[in-house]
């Protein structure tokens, strides 16, 4: 590895058996840390090949910025780490500034992570995460996760996933999580981001586009603590474009809950379009969950299914849903949405995608587009 150190950064270098405890389990690799605590000082590691990669992240600590460079890595077990940096020395894996990484799992074996974080206070960034066996990419009890930038494409199972209790106040930003698709499961549970099986206040997802998955777009099932999710996309979700004969792909855009907890997610300013199943659904969710200013778009059930919660949906818009613009039960309260008494549905400036799947921004932000847009200041997603 080469070691460098910016301004005002104290670099040392340690041997492997004083800095770490490396250890192989469950497939991967990752940091064992002794009683002691923490052994290794401050450091950027600047990685050009797989091994490095594998080395950097088994070695990374409360401080350490690995810095990647361009190219494909193709890792043969798990990238693997329980470190855990603070709240002021942060764990960073990230592309060298302006350069291309793509973080390959096709030389994995089969049902294996491409990659896990056991650790809190981490900043991934930059970086594309493709063709695991299984799950891109996830994040576990994650405390302060930075997660920007960053695309899971074509895995065996969920692109990227948040889960376990202890999951507290993680943003991921600027997503794109496209293809997956669980070929043992037949589609069934491959999702462009999971959120799922755990507990913890503060998480946010922003920015994501969430398409062309086998299963959901967006899967919240059984986490029990509010989401926030804004200024989001997901469209194209459930369809089977793997030739699976027995496909058992969902196809919701945003699936905001289920197996039995009740939970108040925050829904503002989305969109969900063209996906086989509903737009926008509660799925058994009896909790409180507040949906403003969204579109549903064209999918193939409801816009919105809200039959058994105490929703609360404002100011959103449904159009050209196959299965009705909104299915809601007596405790969903609705206001000020398209379906509404005296509300009436602005038009769309352009009902072509075309520009939806167009280049992000330089900082990673949607694209610019006219689809699903109306002017309105009132109701429907801006598409920004």
């Amino acid at each position: 590895m080469r070691f460098s150190t910016g301004r005002h950064r104290r670099t040392r270098t340690l041997s492997i058996a004083a800095a770490v405890a490396v250890a192989a389990g469950a497939g991967g690799v990752y940091l064992g840390l002794s009683n002691g605590g923490a052994q290794a000082a401050t450091s950027t590691v600047t990685v050009s090949t797989t091994a490095q990669l594998e080395s950097a992240v088994a070695g990374a600590a409360a401080g350490t910025v690995i810095e990647v460079r361009a190219g494909t890595y193709y890792p043969t077990a798990t990238l693997k780490s329980t470190a855990s940096g603070t709240a002021s020395n942060r764990i960073t894996l990230q592309a060298r500034s302006g350069e291309k990484v793509r973080i390959d799992g096709s030389k994995l074996p089969a049902g294996q992570w491409l990659t896990g974080i056991y650790g809190s206070y981490w900043t991934v960034q930059d970086l594309t995460f493709q063709n695991s066996p299984a799950q891109g990419f996830v994040a576990t009890s994650s405390t302060g996760g930075i997660f920007k930038n960053l695309v899971t494409a074509d895995n065996g199972d969920s692109g990227f996933t948040l889960r376990g209790d202890n999951t507290v106040n993680n943003l991921v930003q600027n997503l794109d999580s496209y293809g997956n698709y669980d070929k043992a499961g037949h589609g069934q549970n491959a999702d462009g981001i999971a959120i799922k099986f755990g507990s913890g206040t503060g998480n946010k997802v922003t920015g994501a586009r969430l398409y062309n998955n086998s299963d959901d777009g967006l899967d919240l099932w059984q986490f029990s603590s509010p989401v926030r999710i804004e200024h989001s996309w997901a469209f194209g979700n459930g369809k089977n474009r793997w030739n699976d004969s027995a496909f058992e792909g969902n196809g919701n855009g945003f699936k905001l809950g289920g197996g039995g907890v009740a939970v108040a997610h925050v829904v503002n300013d989305d969109a969900a379009w063209d996906n086989t199943l509903n737009g926008f659904t509660e799925n058994s969710n009896t909790g409180a969950i507040v949906l403003n200013r969204n579109t549903a778009y064209s999918n193939g059930e409801a816009g919105f299914f809200f039959a058994t919660s105490r929703s609360r949906l404002a100011r959103n818009l449904s159009v050209a849903d196959k299965g009705g613009l909104v299915t809601r039960g007596s405790a969903t309260v609705s206001a000020a949405n398209s379906w509404d008494s005296g509300v009436t549905a602005p038009a769309f400036r352009s009902t072509d995608a075309t520009t939806a799947y167009g280049a992000r921004a330089a900082n990673g932000s949607l694209p610019a587009t006219t689809f699903l847009t109306t002017g309105s200041s009132t109701i429907g997603a801006t598409m920004d």
